[in-house]
């Protein structure tokens, strides 16, 4: 009965979140990444962790946030993104359907923080807080103009922070960093004014892509970027190895999302090796089945002559490359690889 007596609301919380504890953090940090590999964790959204052979960490789009908490506000702000983009007035049903499996108090080492764009899903102060805190040396966050502001907002010192724009490069220890154009429309219309009318002009401001360009490969992240025939370009220019794409079924009245089709054009223009589909596990009303994108692929590969392959990922899982590069679907560890190490205590062998 004492037990029942001292659980409150704030001991449940701090018990039971983040619900995978520092469970990742500890496989981040005792990965030791063999040389001409690179491994990668997918956080969730668009967040990726990258580690090279040389302990390089590199943090792209960690978000440690929620989406919708209740349902007593009956309207998005006046000149929410989704509003602009859409017309419409009522609340988007936009809970966080995928688990938070990093724990951003319990980072230790990180290289850069680099943000995409600066939608609150892609850029975070809980983890800014605790690279600040807890991690040693000047750690640069590395992000267009209006992330490197909503950093400055939320405290980040200003010499700790590196504007980019396309055709900038940046060097991280073993790792370059060749920032890219953005395709992220979403992005281009938010704004906290009246547009209608007004062409914008700033997207390089707001939302870049990157290149990153590792000993063991190179990775393609195009952040929130939705389809353009642009990506041939970048496809020639670079050598990428695998490209993220974020993904998902958008609501009727709404394009934010790259579809199945659009990955595969995506991952075919950028010449890529391998594709993997982001973002559409953390919003529910955006949430869509990665298997789409294989069956597509299986029905057109041969007709079109496909050179890369699709590969599904899972949330928290991690992914080599090249070890990787001819899998098609993660899936977690199943553990038990010590089974019979003892003699089952049970009480005959028959009922196993």
């Amino acid at each position: 009965m004492s037990q029942i007596n001292d659980i409150t609301r704030e001991s449940w919380i701090l018990g039971a979140f983040p619900e995978w504890g520092t469970w990742l953090n500890e496989e981040i940090e005792n990965e030791e990444v063999k040389p001409g590999t690179f491994a990668m964790w997918w956080i969730g959204c668009t967040g990726v962790w990258f580690k090279t052979e040389n302990n390089t960490n590199l943090a792209i789009d960690l978000w440690f946030g929620n989406g919708k908490r209740t349902q007593k506000t009956k309207e998005m702000a006046p000149y929410h993104q989704m509003r602009n983009m859409t017309g419409g007035r009522a609340t988007q049903p936009n809970l966080r359907a995928a688990p938070i499996v990093f724990d951003p108090f319990a980072v230790k080492e990180v290289d850069a923080v680099l943000s995409t764009h600066y939608h609150n899903d892609h850029i975070d102060p809980f983890f800014a807080a605790s690279v600040l805190k807890n991690v040693e040396g000047n750690v640069p966050f590395i992000g267009p103009l209006e992330s490197v502001k909503k950093w400055l907002s939320y405290g980040v010192p200003e010499e700790r922070c590196q504007i980019v724009k396309p055709g900038d490069v940046v060097k991280v220890k073993d790792i370059e960093i060749v920032v890219l154009e953005s395709f992220d429309r979403t992005c281009l219309v938010t704004a906290d004014e009246d547009i209608r009318g007004v062409l914008p002009d700033d997207m390089d401001d707001k939302a870049v892509n990157y290149l990153i360009k590792t000993p063991a490969g190179n990775v393609y992240h195009s952040g929130d970027s939705h389809y353009s025939v642009y990506y041939a370009k970048h496809g020639k220019d670079h050598d990428i190895d695998v490209a993220f794409g974020s993904y998902g079924e958008n609501p009727v009245g709404n394009q934010d999302k790259m579809t199945s089709i659009d990955i595969l054009r995506m991952a075919e223009a950028l010449q890529t090796k391998v594709v993997i589909p982001i973002h559409y596990d953390v919003w529910t009303n955006f949430k869509a089945d990665p298997k789409e994108i294989t069956m597509l692929y299986d029905f057109k590969k041969d007709t079109l002559d496909y050179k890369f392959t699709p590969f599904i990922w899972d949330v928290g899982g991690k992914y080599v490359w090249p070890t990787d590069k001819d899998k098609r679907i993660y899936h977690y560890r199943r553990g038990f690889e010590d089974c019979f190490t003892d003699e089952p205590n049970v009480p005959f062998t028959s009922i196993l």
